[in-house]
């Protein structure tokens, strides 16, 4: 039995990523877009130690438009384990950063066709170490779930997590939806679905929507 990755994303405050990290979150998201009302200083996840504090959860940093030296001297600064990179990055910018590091996101209702998103599959393959499916056509934090039949029919090379308007209400769905997809995703991506307000997690949310996950007969999350 796979156990399903947990990223809690938009995390503003330490106590949020410490309530997250102790519920079993694998990994936990820092934006870095300025547009956004999530957006931190990367004291702030420099600040929580991965161990005493995260309880060895990863610290992700999530970048839109950043230049590739802006991007590796905010994880530097952020100490910071992974990449979340939107936006137009091309397979050399994730090179540079380090496809060990990175965090690629694509978006299966953009792609013209099956065919057209399972070519952008196997383009960044190589070039990253998870991929993460997220609703919409760019950026992120849209709020709403993926319905599209381009994902149905994807083959993934590599781990990917399932983004996109994801609470305790639906997650359990979301992951049977797609459970036939490369045999389901990896993980699943939550941010906007476990708050009381943006940049504000909400831990009685929190608790459900890991009660919910543990839920999923094929998932195993926690011990």
């Amino acid at each position: 039995m796979n156990r399903t990755l947990v990223k809690i994303c938009g995390n503003t405050r330490p106590e949020d990523a410490r309530l997250a990290a102790a519920l079993g979150a694998d990994m936990l998201g820092f934006i870095f877009h300025p547009k956004s009302p999530r957006c931190v200083a990367p004291t702030l996840p420099a600040g929580l130690d991965p161990l005493v504090d995260l309880r060895g959860a990863l610290k992700v940093g999530v970048f839109v438009n950043q230049t590739v030296e802006d991007v590796c001297a905010l994880m530097d600064a952020g100490k910071l384990a992974l990449a979340q990179l939107h936006g137009g990055q091309d397979t050399a910018f994730c090179r540079a950063v380090g496809p060990e590091r990175v965090i690629k996101v694509l978006w299966p209702e953009k792609a013209a066709s099956p065919e057209a998103f399972q070519a952008e599959i196997d383009r960044f393959a190589p070039f990253c170490r998870l991929m993460l499916v997220d609703a919409g056509s760019d950026g992120g934090g849209h709020g709403r779930v993926i319905d599209s039949p381009n994902l149905a029919a994807a083959r993934f090379h590599t781990p990917w997590l399932l983004a996109g308007g994801i609470g305790p209400d639906n997650a359990l769905n979301m992951l049977t939806r797609y459970a036939n997809v490369d045999k389901g995703p990896s993980g699943l991506d939550l941010n906007s679905g476990v708050e009381s307000a943006p940049g504000i997690k909400d831990a009685n949310l929190l608790r459900r929507a890991f009660a919910a996950i543990r839920a999923a007969k094929q998932y195993e999350v926690l011990p």
